[in-house]
């Protein structure tokens, strides 16, 4: 309608294009990653630990992690145990204010309450950061790189390239900290076994030494009691001697193996002694004798004595105190 004016009719606003994709805001999700926990997804609180992957975590949220399973995230499964994970040494940032935000003021995103140690870059996501696995100590890779050595720039302590990892790292450093850590995982491993042989080889070394060096008991025995045998045979022979060389009335006799002396059978300190010389006269010696009786015997009970045959009560017995299967004996 119209056409006044030099006006030029067209039906543009009707033409239905394709929407653009929502593009997410990378300042918020840098924020977001460099302020929570990849685990809880709560706020970043100390102690502060990172994987090998350089993922933040706070600590008690690995722990539970560690314990429920069910409760550890996909991107979080290469957990396995508080090993797996360093406790990061951080530098605070001393001009960060932390507390509550208000309405009516400004709060700077950007602001960070951890910095470099060298360069005084704020850990907010706009520049890299990274920490050795040795020590853990944390800086900015613009330090690392402006200032090249083979000590830790915060602790001083020796550190290797191959113990760097980068935090929060996306694409060709995420595949970088990967391949590190798998690394660091077989040398892990290859010294653990490295462990087991040394205990083996130690407790090899404290065996005794072989069965043929030292020498049988039963051999040391049998060649000590050789040795006692043929001694008292050279002595034996040497007072058979001896005995020859005495006239025949004096001295001593000898009988078999054994030396006799004269008038053995009178002198009591000969090879035959009685009884009496050997305290052999007592109460449990004479009940051996054949004349002894438990009815006689003053000392036993009455009690004692009923048990016996040979006491008034069996004697006045008109049926035998034992009992058989034969009738005929009853």
């Amino acid at each position: 309608m119209g056409c006044d004016g030099g006006t030029i009719p067209k039906r543009d606003e009707l033409v239905r294009t394709k929407k653009k994709a929502e593009q997410k805001d990378k300042v918020s999700e840098l924020n977001f990653l460099w302020q929570h926990c990849a685990i809880s997804q709560t706020p970043l609180r100390e102690p502060i630990v990172a994987c090998g992957l350089g993922k933040l975590y706070n600590k008690d949220a690995v722990i539970m992690g560690i314990l429920d399973k069910s409760a550890m995230p996909e991107t979080a499964k290469h957990i396995k145990s508080m090993k797996d994970v360093k406790e990061l040494n951080l530098t605070k940032n001393p001009s960060y204010a932390s507390g509550a935000t208000k309405g009516d003021s400004y709060d700077d995103h950007q602001d960070a309450p951890y910095i470099c140690p060298v360069l005084g870059l704020e850990m907010n996501g706009r520049f890299k950061f990274c920490f050795y696995w040795s020590c853990a100590c944390v800086f900015s890779e613009r330090a690392l790189k402006g200032l090249k050595s083979a000590n830790c720039h915060k602790c001083q302590k020796p550190a290797d390239e191959s113990e760097i990892v980068m935090m929060n790292a996306i694409d060709d450093d995420l595949d970088m900290n990967r391949a590190r850590m798998e690394d660091r995982m077989a040398r892990m491993k290859m010294a653990k076994k490295a462990k087991k042989v040394e205990a083996v080889k130690i407790e090899i070394k404290e065996e005794p030494a072989d069965e043929s060096h030292i020498p049988d008991s039963s051999l040391v025995a049998t060649t000590s009691a050789a040795a006692s045998s043929s001694s008292s045979t050279l002595r034996f022979d040497k007072l058979k001697e001896e005995d020859s060389k005495k006239p025949s009335g004096s001295g001593s006799k000898l009988i078999g193996n054994f030396i006799k002396p004269k008038n053995s059978d009178s002198n009591p300190n000969g090879l035959k002694r009685t009884a009496g010389s050997l305290g052999m006269q007592t109460k449990d010696y004479k009940k051996t004798k054949g004349d002894y009786s438990i009815a006689s015997d003053p000392s036993a009970s009455n009690v004692l004595k009923s048990l016996f045959t040979s006491s008034h009560a069996a004697k006045n017995q008109e049926k035998a105190h034992w009992i058989t299967y034969n009738p005929f004996y009853n």
